[in-house]
């Protein structure tokens, strides 16, 4: 198809295409916030058991205001204030906890939580459970940490030839809620040709976040050259976007923490750059990026909404009641968590 001289000449500007949504989802806010709350209520030190989020500068932001973020429960000195981080935990941890006398504060992802609720009824029924997960990621470990004799862990398609199950007419299969949407979809593809009764989840397990970014990623995707995501490396809904923008048309693609990290060479033949940012990634960061691109010419920017989102998750209960207590009723969850500048 010929280009109109019109069509030709927008071609060659300079632009962005920013995603809508993008950043903070509603888990991650809550997550962030309760940190931040626990904070001013109790005072630091507040002990958070791995990343609240992942995301680089929300930890770094945290630490100067005096969260000490640790590895393992039993590094947290007994009767201290514990935070579980947002990707949620095994029920061991919730005993070394108990054991160590640690008043513990659970920002779990109520998303993440209902796939563990999922786990503890299908291991009930005696179902075995094809967890579809990334080995080691802190939600898939929670997660199988609900049923270990009931879950075996699914990483890709190319790993469902090696699935067994005990009954293939009582198999169902759950997700980590950060995946890529199609790639899990065609992992359970792979596992139903398998095992043809293979139930589903009775909900989507990936989540409306997620599903969100990524659907905005693949509307721009075709018509960028570059894909920035702003995100950390640890951060698997970020490098998702990465692979998903490659996966549908974005000539290139670049997972930052930071503005300065970008390289200028990667703008060199540029007109159009996509811009999006994971669900644990503060605005600030995205403004930042849009600062950068509009010092270098790019300064026409067109939002791409690929969905409204306005959910919202009420504090830990641990947490709201002690702000009741305190005379504090302001237990509201504020949007992208003040900016953490």
């Amino acid at each position: 198809m010929t280009n109109t001289p019109v069509a030709a000449a927008r071609s060659r500007t300079k632009r962005v295409l920013l995603a809508a949504p993008r950043g903070y989802c509603a888990g991650v806010d809550r997550a962030v916030v309760t940190v931040q709350k626990a904070l001013d209520l109790y005072g630091p030190p507040v002990y958070v058991r791995k990343e609240i989020v992942h995301n680089k500068h929300v930890v770094t932001t945290l630490e100067k205001r005096g969260a000490i973020f640790v590895e393992e429960t039993d590094e947290v000195p007994e009767g201290a204030t514990v935070i579980f981080s947002a990707h949620g935990v095994a029920p061991v941890v919730h005993e070394e906890a108990a054991a160590l006398k640690l008043k513990t504060i659970d920002a779990t992802c109520p998303l993440v939580t209902k796939v563990h609720r999922e786990a503890v009824r299908f291991a009930n029924d005696d179902f075995d459970i094809l967890l579809i997960g990334h080995e080691g990621h802190e939600e898939v470990v929670g997660t199988a940490g609900e049923a270990p004799q009931h879950i075996t862990l699914v990483q890709s398609p190319d790993h469902v030839d090696e699935v067994t199950v005990r009954d293939p007419d009582k198999v169902v299969w759950l997700s980590q809620t950060t995946l890529s949407v199609d790639e899990t979809m065609e992992t359970v593809r792979r596992l139903r040709e398998k095992f043809p009764k293979l139930q589903d989840p009775p909900s989507d397990d990936i989540c409306y976040a997620t599903q969100n970014r990524q659907l905005a990623v693949k509307q721009m995707a075709p018509d960028t050259d570059l894909m920035i995501v702003v995100g950390s490396r640890n951060s698997s809904n970020s490098v998702r976007l990465v692979e998903v923008a490659l996966e549908h048309g974005s000539r290139a693609g670049h997972l930052v923490d930071y503005a300065d990290e970008i390289d200028e060479s990667w703008l060199d033949g540029v007109t159009t750059v996509g811009v999006t940012s994971g669900a644990s990634v503060p605005e600030v960061l995205v403004r930042d990026v849009l600062d950068y691109l509009a010092a270098r010419g790019y300064e026409d920017v067109t939002a791409v909404q690929a969905a409204q989102e306005s959910l919202l998750f009420a504090l830990p209960n641990e947490l709201r009641r002690d702000l009741k207590l305190a005379g504090n009723g302001d237990d509201k969850v504020r949007h992208d968590a003040g900016a953490l500048r």
